[in-house]
């Protein structure tokens, strides 16, 4: 298995690296961050010149590529050269940023899975049944929902239940805005009763598209796994039907289901951008869409560069589950 592992890691390097090349060279050749500055009346020439000759714009895109990546390469990201604010590091931005996403979407993805496979296998192992019917429908009806529209449904109800309890003589709960930079305060009841309260709603939005991938998913491959043939020889050797389900078919159904996770896990970790702008989060989706409304390049290779090792790193996950759940995999 180590073996296995260092194989994987040993292939992402240069997997890393090319993803580095595109990106750096689609964000060059997207446009000129000083454009909104050369627009400007009373800019002149030479100011425009002395700014591109600071920041390195003047030089050849493969010059400017290699000593971007050094620098990367150092821990120095860069700064935001956005214009009309401050100066920051772009690496503190990014991870403040993705430190926020992360408290989110952890608890989402954890949920989801429980629930999807759950879900999922019960509903294989009862197929017709009236539970198959309703989860059915449910992960049906989740799935014909955009996450706007799940997202805003969840907000307008939880700003009423706050008015009710507002109403009764209560405190409001249920809050609909990022969490405070210096987190929460109080007594541990207190600090308990405002992180529910922030991190219920928008965790929920992103629960409830997610399980419905990850029940539907799970209930085929199981489908699949209880009628192939080594299934139906365990049952005639009279094996229970408990020690079939969870010995031979429940490990090789959860493969497929590990795909979708690292898919679904990098995507939501580089940014719940739709979830984030209705709740009021400044996460990486926050971040992204900042970064291209003022086209900060710097701070867009930064939030890239972390999409791309999001994307490899939840990936050689899924190829360890592989290993874990059929030997075989890793021997190959």
């Amino acid at each position: 298995m180590i073996r296995y592992i260092i194989r994987r890691l040993l292939i992402s390097i240069p997997i890393l690296l090319i993803g580095s090349v595109l990106a750096f060279f689609m964000v060059a050749g997207a446009g000129n961050p000083l454009a909104e500055l050369k627009a400007k009346p009373g800019t002149t020439p030479q100011q425009i010149a002395d700014l591109e000759a600071s920041l390195g714009l003047d030089q050849p895109i493969i010059v400017r590529y290699w000593r971007w990546l050094l620098d990367f390469l150092q821990g120095d990201w860069g700064q935001s050269i956005a214009l009309g604010q401050a100066k920051v590091e772009v690496f503190d931005s990014v991870m403040r940023a993705l430190w926020i996403t992360a408290r989110l979407v952890v608890g989402a993805e954890v949920l989801a899975i429980v629930l999807g496979v759950t879900v999922g296998v019960i509903a294989a192992v009862k197929q017709y049944s009236i539970f198959d019917y309703l989860a059915t429908s449910a992960a049906f009806l989740m799935f014909s929902m955009p996450i706007v529209c799940v997202a805003i449904i969840l907000k307008t109800y939880g700003i009423q239940f706050n008015n009710v309890l507002q109403d009764l003589g209560f405190d409001r709960w249920l809050s609909t805005v990022s969490p405070a930079e210096g987190g929460f305060q109080g007594s541990f009841g207190e600090v308990v009763f405002q992180y529910t309260g922030t991190y219920l709603l928008p965790t929920l939005s992103l629960t409830l598209i997610s399980f419905a991938a990850y029940s539907r998913f799970q209930r085929a491959s199981m489908l699949e796994t209880l009628n192939s043939d080594y299934v139906r020889t365990a049952r005639a050797k009279g094996i229970s039907q408990r020690r079939v389900i969870f010995r031979h078919a429940f490990r090789n159904a959860l493969i497929p289901v590990s795909t979708l996770f690292s898919l679904n896990a990098a995507v939501l970790f580089s940014g719940a951008i739709i979830t984030e702008a209705v709740f009021g989060w400044r996460g990486m989706g926050a971040l992204l869409v900042s970064s291209i409304r003022t086209f900060d390049p710097y701070m867009l290779m930064g939030w890239l560069m972390v999409t791309a090792a999001l994307v490899i790193t939840f990936n050689l996950v899924a190829d360890v589950m592989y290993g874990i759940l059929d030997p075989r995999i890793r021997l190959a």
